[in-house]
Formats: structure tokens, sequence, C-alpha cells
């Protein structure tokens, strides 16, 4: 095998060899130039802290493939054969590295062993050949060649992105659904690549069979362009919680005030709080024994009083007990009983209480 010896590998150059024998294979490669022209126009349109050495590379390496693949298509030979599967090697490579780090996060030691096992599945599989009756290695048979017109060699790389994909899916990453929507178009893209000298004489343009590579051309610039423009997506989605909220209860009491929250109540006034107090000592006398002035009975009214005359004021209690009369002895047995009758309404809240004293100070 010379560097200058044909390849007649595909439906439409046949055995020609003349260098335009393949136009619309030739033509067709401009869709790698659209790929690369438009993610590289979307990359200037993002702030520069959103841009990557990685971006400007898979532009650069897609603009190689548009070249080489053009060479190959135009040449048809060994050199341009190498010319056109290098730079696909290189992007299918650095891209699997770069999906690896940033998109799954794996360590840069695990991320090169990986890429170093991948680049020897790839190898291995270019060597794979068919024959009559056989698979294997190169050096089978006589009559070995390519198996699937060549296209086994892309198979790693299928399995790649199936890989990469489901697990992008998997962790909700914002770049998943271009991966996989990568994956289904290559895997259709390799299909079509390798049925083009099955479909040789079935698809005919302008009276010459071109067979479907030219097809395989046109997906795989688009597989390119979405697998680009997920390397702008490098951030994942939240994953949503697994265990669901507590629902609140409809049955919530409220809660307590807090101590400094409690106000105060109002004071009251002094006419009500002398109210009080009579009723507080007409309660006591109820409670004890008719006729025992002394004790406990003593004691209560002693104290309520001294609270009421503190309230009330100095200076009114000079003029109630002034005013009015000195109690008799029937009015003040009459006061303790418990049936007796109210006071008069008008009677000064000090009145009934030198009232009251005085009654207790008369012998019965």
């Amino acid at each position: 095998m010379t560097l200058g010896e044909r390849v007649y590998l595909y439906c439409e150059r046949g055995t020609d060899g003349a260098p335009w024998a393949e136009p619309i294979n030739a033509i067709s490669n401009a869709g790698f130039f659209l790929a690369a022209l438009i993610f590289w126009q979307l990359v200037l349109w993002r702030p520069k802290e959103q841009r990557s050495p990685d971006h400007y590379l898979f532009v650069a390496l897609v603009f190689a493939i548009c070249a080489g693949s053009v060479a190959f298509h135009v040449y048809a030979d060994r050199v341009t054969e190498l010319a056109d599967v290098i730079p696909i090697g290189l992007f299918m490579l650095v891209y699997l590295g770069f999906a690896l780090n940033r998109f799954l996060n794996v360590p840069p030691g695990w991320t090169v062993f990986l890429a170093a096992i991948f680049t020897g599945l790839v190898a291995g599989a270019m060597r794979i050949h068919c024959w009559d009756g056989g698979i294997g290695f190169a050096g089978g048979a006589p009559d070995a060649k390519v198996c699937l017109n060549g296209s086994v060699g892309y198979l790693p790389a299928l399995a790649a992105l199936v890989v990469v994909g489901m697990l992008l899916a998997e962790r909700r990453h914002k770049a998943a659904p271009y991966v996989l929507a990568a994956t289904v178009i290559f895997a259709g893209s390799i299909l079509l690549r390798s049925l083009d000298m099955s479909f040789c004489q079935r698809v005919v343009i302008d009276g010459r069979p071109v067979g479907t590579h030219f097809v395989w051309h046109l997906l795989n610039a688009f597989v390119l362009f979405l697998l680009m423009r997920a390397s702008l997506e490098t951030e994942t989605r939240p994953v949503p919680a697994t265990e669901p909220a507590e629902a609140p209860s409809d049955d919530k009491t409220p809660a307590a005030p807090s101590t400094a929250e409690k106000t105060e109540p109002p004071e009251k006034a002094p006419a009500a709080e002398a109210a009080e107090a009579e009723s507080k000592s007409e309660a006591v006398s109820e409670l004890a024994p008719k006729g025992d002035t002394g004790g406990a009975k003593d004691g209560a009214e002693d104290r309520t009083v001294d609270q009421d005359k503190d309230q009330s004021g100095a200076t009114q209690t000079a003029a109630a007990v002034s005013s009015g009369p000195e109690p008799s002895v029937a009015e003040t047995s009459e006061a303790e009983r418990p049936d007796a009758e109210e006071e008069p309404p008008d009677e000064t809240p000090d009145a009934k209480i030198s009232r009251k004293r005085a009654a207790k100070k008369k012998p019965v």
C-alpha cells in the first residue's frame, strides 16, 4: 500500500480516478463549514467570561474535518484519506474528554484513562474486516474488506454518546437534550453510510448513481453542531426532592401569646375600685360566723379598707367622714346580715368605710 494509491470506497466514485468523480459527496461537506461557522458566531455572542478555549478548539476541528473530507472526495488517495479520518478521530477524542470532565465531573486522571481506552477501541474497530463466511482483523482472508463499508470504526463513538447521554439525562443536565438528539441522528447517519453501496443503484441524481454517503455528511454536520451547542451548557438542573413536603394542617391552633406580648389591663377608676373593694368585704362577712367581729373577718376587712383608702386619696377621706352621720347599732347588724339591703347609691366610699369601722368598735 502506497500513499498515492487510489481509494475506491463509495458509490458515487465507483472506479473513476478523476478528481471530480464525487461532486455531490464533495459539495455536501459544506454542512460542516456551516456548522462550525454558526457555532463560532454563537460563541462570539456570549460574554467573554463564558467562553472557553475548548469552544474554539471544536470550531477548528470541524473546519479541519470539512477541509479533509473535501480533499478526500476530490483526490481519493491514502494521503487525503488520512486528512479525512484524523480530524474526525481528534474531535471524538477531545469531545469525549470534555464531556467526561466538564459534564460528568470525572477527575482528570480518570478522564485520560478512559480516553486512552476509547482510542484503543476505535483503533481495533477500524481493523475489523469481513469476508465470505467470516469476520475478524485484517489479514484473515485474501478477499477481506472493511465491514459495513468502513463504518465499524464509528461504533465506539456511538456507544460513548449513548453512555454519556444517559448519564446526563439521569443528572438532569442542561446538555442532555442536545447529546441525546445527536446520538439518535448519529445512529441514523452510520446506517446510511453503511448502506451506501447497497443503495448505489437506487439513489440516482441527474442520471448517475450517488448512493447515500452525502446524507452521512449532512447528518454528521448536524450531529457536530448539536455536540458543540451542548458544550455551552455546563450547569446541572436541581434535582427535585424525593420526599414530599409536609402539607400544612388546617387544625393549627394559634400560638399562645408570649409574656412580652401580654398587656397590662387599664387602670380602674376610683369609684369602680371602691365598689370592687366593697363587694370583697361583703363576701368575707358572709363567709364568717354571725356575731363574730374579730378574727379572719376583721383582718380581711382591714386589708381591704387600707387598700381602698390608699387609692381614693387622703383629701376625700376627711370630707366624707365629717359629712356622714354615725351609723347606729341596728344599722351595723343590718349590714352584717347576708340578706341586708344595699346601701344608698349616693353614699361615698369613704363614708362606707367610716361607718363600717364605727360598727365594729361598738358593742352589739
